[in-house]
């Protein structure tokens, strides 16, 4: 078993740096921009989660509080899809993803200075703008600039920025946040505020989108064809965003129905867990940040895996997979009895979760229409997020209602993932779909 898993494994990875042979520098650049802002944006959404109990503690209030800010930053996040997206539609993809990275890099640092509880959930709404432009946007740039062949490879390793940006995170908290010694060497904790401000450093990403990114060539032939069109050279009218997406209703409203099903099941394993290892577990925060690191890393593995494998069993047997695998692994990850025990459940869960997250970029994109796939996929992705919104400070309440906190998790687990199959059972196979069409 263990040779054939490790053959199916090379397989993959040799599958994988064929594919990124094939393409240009300019591609490479772009995937690589995307890849690395929603890293960015991940890492400054995660780190907050990280620190609910000090924030807690500092502002004399119940973590239920705190976890208000992930509810403001999800119902904050489909406003941010629209609006970015559409502008993205508009004037391009790289000058609004630029604008995009700066706008929550600001928006993090200002965080680290917020005088109460209260100046903080306003700027984790804010927050929740800039981050629901961000990924729309960048995997339009990507698939519109990408070849067709590998796809399912490329969704899969750009959603696993995600699980990058909360590998930082549980880095930055397990060295940080208490500070660390290192022979002679002795750094001091930065706390919750200094956290928030490292969170605001990819600002600097701006700089190499600036200098190495190309526009979508897609969006530029469609921009050529709307200027040619206001200078008289064709008659035919074009319909707007709104005309377009009402057209595009049935299959949009599946794909939101989707989105929370998908929301579900990475924010009710993630957005609670670290809590539940510092309050339930009684872990210490090194400890917790480096099962964050682990499973980070599990999720990378995920998403590479199944999104290579979409590219050969299509995107819908990929997606039920993952999610029906998750279930063998609650045991382990909810009742653990030691440190070890639920570290390996919880690579185990996010291997399986982000396994089926690593078909969203492509599917998404393969769904969508171009002259609006800036705005619909993303839409549709923080929609998902919307409805959801209430899933980690439900889970909190909940926890501390019954005094069961692997019984919540393991709960939301068994229902998310059985939604989620059966609803991607429902959906229709889009694997190839040409998305060079303007």
């Amino acid at each position: 078993m263990l040779p054939a898993m490790s053959s199916t494994f090379a397989d993959h990875f040799r599958s994988v740096i064929k594919n990124f042979r094939g393409l240009t520098s300019a591609q490479r650049h772009v995937f690589l921009a995307a890849f690395l802002g929603w890293t960015m944006d991940s890492l400054d959404f995660f780190i907050l989660t990280f620190c609910v109990s000090a924030i807690a503690k500092e502002f004399h209030t119940a973590d239920s509080a705190v976890m208000g800010g992930v509810v403001w930053t999800q119902v904050f996040r489909p406003v941010g899809a629209v609006l970015f997206g559409m502008l993205a539609d508009k004037y391009g993809r790289r000058p609004v993803l630029m604008a995009n990275i700066l706008c929550f890099c600001v928006i993090e640092f200002s965080c680290a200075f917020a005088p109460s509880l209260t100046a903080l959930l306003v700027l984790r709404a804010l927050f929740g703008l800039a981050m629901g432009g961000e990924w729309g946007v960048g995997a339009a740039l990507v698939f519109e600039t990408l070849p067709k062949d590998g796809r399912g490879t490329f969704s899969g390793i750009l959603q696993e920025g995600y699980a990058m940006g909360s590998i930082l995170a549980a880095g930055a908290f397990a060295l940080f946040f208490d500070g660390f010694a290192m022979g002679s060497l002795h750094v001091p904790g930065i706390g919750w505020r200094g956290l928030f401000i490292l969170g605001s450093v990819p600002a600097l990403l701006v700089f190499y989108v600036q200098a190495r990114v190309v526009e979508s060539p897609v969006w530029l032939a469609g921009a050529k064809r709307r200027a040619a069109k206001a200078a008289g050279a064709s008659g035919r009218s074009e319909p707007g965003t709104v005309t377009l997406l009402m057209k595009f209703l049935p299959t949009f409203l599946f794909l939101i129905l989707l989105m929370t099903a998908f929301m579900s099941f990475s924010h009710g394993t993630q957005d609670v867990y670290p809590n539940f290892l510092t309050k339930s577990a009684k872990l210490k925060p090194s400890t917790v940040g480096l099962i964050g690191v682990l499973y980070g890393f599990g999720s990378i593995a995920g998403g590479f895996v199944f999104g290579t494998l979409s590219e050969k069993w299509g995107r819908k047997r990929a997606i039920v997979t993952a999610a029906l695998l998750s279930i063998p692994v609650i045991p382990l990850w909810a009742y653990g009895h030691s440190a070890f025990a639920l570290g390996t459940g919880a690579v185990l869960m996010q291997f399986m979760v982000q396994g089926a997250w690593g078909v969203v970029p492509a599917y998404l994109t393969e769904l969508s229409p171009a002259p609006v796939r800036a705005t619909a996929p993303g839409l549709a992705y923080q929609l998902g997020g919307l409805v959801t919104s209430w899933n980690g400070k439900g889970q909190t309440l909940a926890a501390k209602k019954w005094g069961n906190y692997p019984a919540v998790l393991a709960v939301t687990v068994i229902v998310v993932a059985l939604a989620l199959a059966g609803l991607a059972t429902l959906g229709r196979e889009a694997q190839g779909q040409d998305v060079t069409v303007v």
